[in-house]
């Protein structure tokens, strides 16, 4: 038995949550394990905290439970999903200070471990892929492997990404032996858009440049055109993936404001830039194809400084490739 299943078996009053603007891997793992403890360990209160998530994944078991408040409450357990760092679970970090015991369980490379304990692989593909190690198989239910699977779907983008592994393909196909409908999860959270959300992928693509020899493609849409239509940051799902697959782009950069002169940051990288240490300089995190991170300014100043760091990395690549 592994020492996340024995923090838990140790508590009584469990609380769950992950990072602020929660995706699918962030929503799978909240609601993976809350149905893990609520069918191996009936007994135990387990309750998720999380900002409001995507209608799309409201077919897993217990999206309906999920709390968007903090309160009084104060827990045995404070378990912290697919979150590198305490400023990301803000909303709920005064319920995470009082609990008498934190747990994280993350796969990003820029978590330091910010929790009692801590389970961190950077080497899985999501942190959905690590649950499923420090579960018992055995004791996965249906409703435990609808959560898990969405969560490897979605951070691999549908087993395309450079993090798919020969073990997230050996875990996904156990995960599929339980009976889920994969073409649903897949068609229904991850390829499927309102018209809406075409839209707004239309106008990011039309509104799209290249810089940097084409090795760089970046868009911004501003707070003003995410009014006028109503749409928010969950109504961009899928525009950073393609704008990565634009033919000799390395880095893709997508930007949108959420506040006056404050933009929330994506970036995507193919084959060598390592974009989580630009995240990283600005605050943000992630991975090392997959990273983000807040900045102020305009739109301008904000690609400005992001192409400062990313030119560095191209730039010692070429030398690379010259002295071979």
């Amino acid at each position: 038995m592994n020492t996340f299943i024995q923090t838990i078996e140790h508590a009584e009053n469990i609380a769950v949550t992950g990072h602020i603007r929660p995706d699918g891997d962030c929503i799978g793992s909240c609601l993976g394990v809350y149905n893990y403890i609520k069918d191996n360990y009936p007994r135990k209160k387990v309750t998720v905290y999380l900002e409001p998530m995507a209608p799309e994944f409201r077919f897993l078991n217990g999206y309906d439970q999920v709390k968007h408040k903090t309160d009084d409450s104060i827990y045995d357990l404070f378990i912290v999903l697919d979150c590198s760092d305490e400023t990301r679970i803000e909303p709920f970090a005064d319920l995470f200070k009082r609990a008498k015991e934190s747990f994280c369980v993350d796969h990003h490379i820029s978590n330091r471990g910010f929790c009692d304990d801590f389970m961190i692989d950077s080497g899985v593909s999501a942190t959905c892929e690590l649950l499923y190690q420090l579960f018992d198989e055995d004791k996965i239910s249906f409703a435990c492997a609808e959560c898990l699977y969405t969560g490897i779907v979605h951070d691999t983008g549908v087993f395309k990404h450079s993090n798919t592994t020969r073990e997230t393909m050996y875990i996904a196909g156990n995960l599929i032996a339980k009976g889920i409908n994969t073409s649903h999860i897949i068609d229904d959270t991850f390829y499927r858009k309102t018209y809406l959300q075409n839209v707004i992928m239309g106008y990011a693509l039309l509104e799209s440049s290249l810089v940097m020899d084409g090795k760089i493609i970046y868009s911004f849409i501003t707070k003003k055109w995410m009014d006028l239509y109503g749409v928010t940051g969950a109504d961009l799902n899928g525009i950073i993936d393609q704008l990565r697959v634009t033919e000799g782009v390395e880095v893709a950069i997508l930007g949108y404001e959420m506040n006056n002169l404050e933009f929330k940051v994506s970036m995507r990288s193919n084959d060598y830039v390592d974009v989580s240490k630009v995240a990283s300089y600005f605050g943000g995190g992630g991975h090392i194809r997959a990273a983000g991170c807040t900045m102020k300014g305009n739109s301008l100043d904000v690609i400005n400084n992001l192409l400062r760091h990313i030119e560095s990395q191209l730039k010692l690549e070429e030398q690379n490739e010259r002295d071979h």
